[in-house]
């Protein structure tokens, strides 16, 4: 082979642009969890892995939300607020004791989507920011909660505490059923995303939104249709949090959506949209999850360190994502 060749050979191997952000997150997540098998014996134990999914599987499940959101470009600001109205209603409901389980289950389920879907419609009919619609649903689902209790509200439904109680076991190791409903989330959310025509639409309506017009796709529609998933996946993380929690509060998910955007972020999706994966927003909260675990085996520093480090790996993430998007100009002007 001459060197020619082999030159050829490397420069025609690349890694897709796209791609850069989620290979970043996946490093970093081995580099930190080399960390902390160095660092703390126990942490190479895999139940350690497993409890960020079982603590923080409603996050996932809310990210993965917000991540067709940020692909078409939008953003919402209210998901904080459902997965608390989702958890308090819970409670409300079952506190009585004479409304089954399975009705509690469908009605906290319907809260989030019948929300994000009045929101998509605002946003698409009357053109407003999604940034104000979203930002006028948290207040409006955060008065809710303190509208229902402004107390927490205990959760006693035999069904309900069943549930939370349940262990899935894996050797020996265990996941609660909660996990299972985060993992189908996840896949089927990836497989809509790849394999469908929607998916698709997403993606063309985040990279260019006046183009994806020109080519006759329904824009409103999908912009609708985000907005209503994104309230379907907070419902379901507030449903999953009450299990978690056994409780319903009014207070609790505050700032939940900051948390939600950063690990989307850091995850690989473009603020801009028309770029993301599922899988990167799964990384982005295990990352958060390991920052949170790597905290609480050190013991002696205080838990806002976790804000700190999360604050500064999405302002290099963010950097990340500008460089990369100002790379295709700057070849373009400079050849």
């Amino acid at each position: 082979m001459t060197t020619v060749e082999a030159a050829r050979q490397t420069k025609g191997f690349h890694v897709p642009r796209r791609l850069v952000p989620v290979l970043a997150t996946g490093a970093l997540l081995l580099v930190m969890y080399a960390i902390g098998i160095s660092q703390y014996q126990a942490f190479s134990d895999p139940q350690v892995l497993l409890n960020i999914f079982i603590n923080r599987g409603f996050l996932l499940v809310v990210a993965v939300g917000m991540t067709f959101v940020l692909l078409t470009g939008g953003i919402d600001l209210s998901v904080g607020s459902v997965v608390a109205m989702t958890a308090m209603v819970s409670a409300w409901m079952l506190e009585g004791g004479t409304v089954p389980a399975w009705l509690v289950l469908v009605v906290a389920l319907l809260i989030g989507p019948t929300l994000g879907f009045l929101m998509g419609c605002v946003i698409h009919f009357f053109d407003i920011q999604p940034f104000i619609v979203t930002l006028a649903g948290m207040f409006f689902a955060r008065g809710m909660c303190t509208f229902i209790s402004k107390e927490s509200i205990p959760i006693k439904d035999p069904a309900w505490v069943k549930t939370a109680q349940a262990r899935i076991h894996i050797g020996d190791n265990f996941i609660s059923p909660a996990v299972l409903v985060v993992f189908a989330v996840v896949l089927v959310a990836a497989a809509v995303l790849a394999y469908t025509r929607f998916g698709r639409n997403v993606y063309a309506i985040g990279g260019d939104q006046q183009s994806a017009l020109l080519m006759g796709l329904p824009v409103g529609r999908t912009k609708i249709a985000v907005y209503t998933i994104s309230g379907l996946c907070s419902a379901i993380g507030g449903v999953l949090l009450s299990l978690y929690t056994l409780s319903g509060d009014p207070l609790i998910g505050i700032g939940l959506e900051l948390d939600v955007i950063a690990a989307v972020v850091i995850g690989g999706t473009l603020l801009t949209g028309g770029s993301g994966y599922v899988f990167g927003t799964v990384l982005g909260v295990l990352v958060l999850g390991v920052i949170q675990t790597l905290i609480t085996f050190d013991g002696t520093l205080n838990s806002w360190w976790t804000r700190i480090v999360i604050g500064g790996l999405l302002f290099a993430f963010i950097l990340l994502q500008r460089l990369i998007g100002a790379a295709p100009r700057a070849t373009s002007a400079g050849g």
